[in-house]
């Protein structure tokens, strides 16, 4: 069985419910920490900024991609990730992909993306996602065939084409 298969066979997406709303918020903060560590928090305030911001991205997510799929990235059944899709009529929109630290560097990322772009390839529309300047994954997205077509603030957009 070749690696690909086997990363596939271990990884399921489901529709993300109310009940996925503590693992988001810490899947939320573990993105996040990097920047957060820097700030030295009083004690609770760290939690509340974390909860707020991740409500803030929910509900601006899915105002702004209302046919999206907002899915939580299950590995060997366990919660892992999100994955939101938005399917647009030329353009297959990765929303946000996430994985909580223990999961990275495995593939997961990898083979959810590349499930967008057969997905893309194979209904004749362009695969697309905004990521921060100087986030690393961008060199998963530029090996995987994306290309940076437009820096916004501190976003670039990258798009794929079959």
């Amino acid at each position: 069985m070749t690696d690909d298969v086997a990363t596939a066979r271990r990884i399921r997406l489901r529709p993300a419910t109310e009940g996925d709303r503590e693992f988001l918020v810490r899947l939320y903060g573990s993105v996040r920490a990097e920047e957060l560590d820097r700030v030295a928090w009083p004690p609770g305030q760290r939690d509340a900024f974390v909860r707020m911001q991740f409500d803030l991205q929910d509900r601006q997510y899915r105002q702004h991609n209302p046919h999206g799929t907002f899915d939580v990235v299950e590995v060997e059944e366990r919660p892992a990730g999100r994955l939101y899709v938005d399917r647009r009529a030329t353009d297959i929109r990765i929303v946000d992909i996430a994985l909580l630290p223990e999961y990275c560097g495995r593939g997961i990322g990898t083979h959810l993306v590349r499930e967008v772009l057969d997905e893309a390839a194979a209904s004749g529309r362009t695969a697309s996602i905004h990521v921060e300047v100087h986030n690393p994954a961008a060199t998963l997205y530029e090996r995987l065939g994306f290309a940076a077509v437009a820096e916004v603030g501190v976003y670039r957009r990258m798009e794929w084409r079959s």
